[in-house]
């Protein structure tokens, strides 16, 4: 797990690169998912390791004349009927600031006096949440520097919205420990649904193999599981999972662990009956191809579009351009589809692969996605032990 004195480290970062303006980051209210546990927004989590405490905001100060309040957790105010439903929170004190590395934690309802006091004295804020585009509402620090603003003269925000995607990108040494072992578990995890894949068997049958596995090691499942055959491999965010699986069609999985909060991302596929048949043999090699060609393509310095077209220029010459409809790939982290930097690739960064072709006519859809570390001479592929090609698949199969 990330330490508690890193997450600090980057608190202190961010504020030091704040340059005197007032920021806050919020955990966000949204609802529970129905299935899962509650979790914070991501930067939110970046930035504290707190995952579960909805309402809660990181208050940054810079100009408070005190050090230990430059910095500062709010927590919603307890609620012992709440938490008898819910689960029960640690009080302030000792304890807590020890656990979350926070001097100053306050409740959230002193956030509109602590604001309104920072913003006084710089006149100064700095909207870190991505922006809404409109109709929808502003982002939660922009509204409500927009409140102080209409009650203090002369305030000027500043959108610094790409500070935290810049850190954010580049993983620490924790955090791709973190990502190596989401993708070991959903390794081992491909390794045991190979068992299963058979005439007969539903789809429904392989997600809960998969599944399994990610929980008995400790991880947990990083987005909802795909798991298409025949017509369903067609469909992207295929998600009914409920069709028995047909001799001669291909099996399109798309299904991976996370683990501590970090995703891995993995998608593969295989024919039911255990064998290619010609015609799904010469479809999957160009995809495989393509997919070489774009791993090939990244590394630091290059930007998506150009390993996208790499990518694109393979399955294109092989006449199947208007069959790839989506984009090459994304950053991975802490959420599957994690922020987009504004710059090339960097050392540190981890992004996935994924190019694909989908022929409904023919009720062929294929796949393949690994997930790479950018490193300094090119990328380091933690997933491809997952069987991929042709050979390696059949032969895993038989």
């Amino acid at each position: 797990m990330i330490e508690t004195t890193e997450y600090k480290k980057r608190r202190e970062s961010l504020l030091k690169q704040l340059n005197g303006a007032v920021a806050v980051v919020f955990a966000g209210e949204h609802p529970a998912p129905a299935v899962g546990k509650w979790r914070g927004d991501a930067n939110f989590v970046y930035l504290t390791g707190i995952a579960n405490e909805c309402g809660a905001a990181a208050l940054f100060d810079p100009s408070n004349e005190n050090p230990d309040r430059r910095i500062s957790l709010l927590l919603k105010p307890m609620n012992n009927e709440t938490e008898r439903w819910d689960g029960y929170r640690t009080p302030i004190g000792a304890a807590l600031k020890k656990q979350t590395g926070f001097d100053a934690i306050f409740r959230t309802n002193l956030l509109p006096s602590l604001l309104t006091a920072a913003i006084r004295r710089t006149k100064h804020a700095a909207c870190l949440h991505p922006f809404a585009v409109y109709p929808a509402d502003v982002s939660a620090d922009m509204k409500g520097f927009q409140q102080v603003a209409q009650r203090v003269p002369g305030v000027r925000i500043e959108d610094r919205t790409s500070l935290l995607l810049a850190m954010r990108a580049i993983k620490s040494a924790g955090e791709l420990k973190l990502i190596e072992r989401a993708a070991d578990i959903t390794v081992a995890a491909y390794a045991q649904v190979l068992k299963h894949i058979r005439p007969g068997v539903n789809e429904s049958q392989i997600q809960l193999a998969l599944e399994t596995v990610y929980k008995q090691q400790g991880g947990d499942i990083a987005y909802g599981t795909i798991v298409g055959s025949g017509l369903n491999g067609t469909v992207l965010h295929y998600i009914d999972n409920d069709r028995p699986l047909e001799p001669g069609d291909l099996l399109v999985i798309d299904s991976a662990a996370s683990f501590g909060g970090y995703a891995s991302d993995i998608t593969r596929t295989f024919p039911v009956s255990g064998k290619f048949t010609p015609d799904q043999r010469e479809l999957y090699e160009v995809v495989l191809k393509a997919q070489l060609a774009a791993i090939k393509a990244s590394k630091p310095g290059a930007r998506f579009f150009e390993i996208d077209a790499a990518a694109r220029n393979v399955i294109e010459k092989a006449g199947l351009g208007d069959a790839f409809i989506h984009s090459i790939g994304h950053p991975l982290g802490l959420t599957v589809h994690d922020v987009v930097p504004d710059h090339p690739l960097k050392p540190g960064m981890v992004i996935t692969i994924e190019p694909g072709v989908y022929l409904p006519d023919r009720k062929i859809g294929i796949r393949i996605e690994d997930d790479l570390i950018i490193t300094k001479s090119g990328n380091r592929n933690i997933t491809d032990r997952v069987p991929k090609t042709v050979k390696e698949i059949e032969a895993a199969m038989g």
